[in-house]
C-alpha cells in the first residue's frame, strides 16, 4: 500500500510568495481511496494538485508533502511523476506534431530512465489493450495530443495516458470541466475503470454531478484556502442542495 500525505501545507504563486492560496491543508491519501475536494472558485483546490505535482508557477512556503514517508518537496516534476504522480489538468495543453502513441512511448521510456530500452512490441499490445479497456477508437493515437479535440477528447487523452502510466496517485484537477452529460460518463467510466488498489485519486470539482459517476471515498469541502469539512459521499449531496454560501457563516470567526 502506498501513502501520500500533505501536512499542513502553505502555497502562493511563486512571484507573490506571501500571498497564501493554500492555508494549512492537512490530507492523507492511501492506495485504494478517492478523495473529492470541493469548493467555490478561487478557493485553492487547483492551486493544491499543482503544487504536490511540483508545478513551477506555485511555491510551497511551508508544510510538506510526503509520499511513502518521504518528502517529496526537493524532487523536480518529473521526478514526482516517476515516483508514481500524476497530475490530470483542467486544460489540457496541445502539443502539435507529436502523435499520442509517440508521446506516451516517449513517456514511458522517460520513466524507465537512460540504459533500458522499452520493448516496442510490448509496448503496443499493451496501448491497444488499454485502449479497447476505455472504448478509445485505435486511430486515436496517430492524431496530435490534444490538437483540435474537443473537451471530451482531451480528457480521455489523459485517461488514456493514466491507465499506460499506473501511477499510484492521480490528481485530477476539474476533470468535469468543460464536458457536456455523455462526455462525462464516457470519461468517469474510464476513471472507474482504472479504479483499484493501487491508485489512490484527489478529485477535485465544484460540481455534485461528477460524483454520482465516480463515488469517492471521502469528501473534503475547501474554502478560503483551508479545509473546513470532510465526511463521506453524503457530504457532496448536502453541498448540491446547499450551495456554498453557508461556508461563509460557518466558518466566520467568533467576534472579539
Amino acid at each position: 500500500m502506498h501513502t501520500l500525505e500533505i501536512r499542513d501545507l502553505v502555497v502562493a504563486l511563486t512571484e507573490t510568495p506571501d500571498k497564501p492560496i493554500v492555508k494549512g491543508v492537512s490530507l492523507t491519501i492511501k492506495s485504494g481511496e478517492v478523495h473529492a475536494v470541493m469548493g467555490p472558485n478561487g478557493t485553492g483546490k487547483s492551486t493544491l494538485s499543482k503544487a504536490v505535482a511540483g508545478h513551477p508557477d506555485y511555491t510551497i512556503t511551508s508544510g510538506d508533502v510526503l509520499l511513502d514517508g518521504k518528502s517529496i518537496l526537493e524532487m523536480e516534476p518529473d521526478e514526482r511523476a516517476r515516483a508514481g504522480i500524476f497530475l490530470a489538468f483542467q486544460y489540457p495543453s496541445e502539443i502539435p506534431g507529436v502523435s499520442i502513441a509517440n508521446f506516451l512511448r516517449a513517456a514511458l521510456q522517460a520513466r524507465l530512465g537512460e540504459g533500458e530500452d522499452l520493448d516496442a512490441v510490448g509496448y503496443y499490445k499493451s496501448l491497444y489493450a488499454k485502449m479497447d479497456m476505455l472504448k478509445i477508437d485505435r486511430k486515436f493515437t496517430s492524431r496530435a495530443v490534444n490538437e483540435g479535440f474537443s473537451g471530451g477528447e482531451k480528457k480521455r487523452c489523459e485517461i488514456l495516458q493514466m491507465a499506460m502510466l499506473e501511477p499510484s496517485f492521480a490528481l485530477m484537477d476539474e476533470t468535469d470541466s468543460g464536458l457536456d452529460i455523455d462526455a462525462l460518463k464516457i470519461v468517469a467510466e474510464g476513471v472507474n475503470q482504472l479504479r483499484g488498489p493501487k491508485l489512490g485519486v484527489l478529485l477535485i470539482t465544484h460540481y455534485q454531478r461528477l460524483l454520482n459517476h465516480i463515488v469517492p471515498d471521502h469528501v473534503h469541502v475547501m474554502y478560503d484556502g483551508r479545509i473546513v469539512k470532510s465526511g463521506d459521499k453524503t457530504l457532496a449531496l448536502e453541498l448540491e442542495e446547499k450551495g456554498y454560501d453557508w461556508l461563509k457563516t460557518e466558518t466566520a470567526a467568533p467576534a472579539a
